[in-house]
């Protein structure tokens, strides 16, 4: 392990109490809602992780609680090195506070996170729908959210699949 990272992963087990994570590489720590600002302002302002490179989640249902988990990945330019960090949140109220205030990308990834799996952003500066309309219900990365479904056509099935589309009907002028 690089001297930085092993560094970076002792300080935040000592100061904040976290648990390893699921994954060697990059280096895997799994902390709580309440304590995602503090160990990023950690990162950035004394462990030199100048970017928050994504955000993303891990939506478990119905297999595990707590149901979804945050992942933020971390990277320092200077070392070189990578760290994730993942939240645990439960899936009644799934809340976790901004990052947009220590890194300004966190802004569009946050609200995709609201977008895509309804995780609210509390203190968000503009949370709203990034990729879906505006009048979209649901949000479409939730395991439990209904999926479309479209058989593909092919030769066998052309005649079949055809009388089932709806078809629009245009009135000549």
């Amino acid at each position: 392990m690089d001297g930085h990272l092993e560094k970076t992963i002792t300080t935040l087990k000592e100061r904040f109490a976290l648990q390893d994570g699921t994954t060697k590489y990059p280096a895997c720590l799994v902390a709580t809602p309440e304590q995602i600002v503090d160990v990023a302002r950690t990162l950035r302002d004394e462990l030199g992780f100048n970017l928050l490179s994504d955000i993303t989640a891990v939506d478990y249902y119905p297999e595990q609680a707590p149901r979804f988990h945050v992942v933020y990945n971390f990277y320092s330019l200077e070392h070189n090195v990578r760290v994730c960090l993942r939240v645990p949140l439960d899936g009644s109220n799934p809340t976790v506070h901004t990052l947009e205030g220590l890194y300004h990308s966190a802004n569009w990834q946050e609200r995709e996170l609201w977008d895509m799996f309804g995780i609210h952003i509390e203190a968000h500066s503009d949370l709203r729908r990034i990729l879906m309309p505006y009048d979209w219900v649901g949000h479409p990365l939730r395991k439990d959210y209904p999926l479309g479904y479209e058989e593909p056509q092919f030769t066998f099935n052309f005649d079949e699949i055809e009388r089932r589309k709806h078809k629009a009907r245009y009135e000549e002028a």
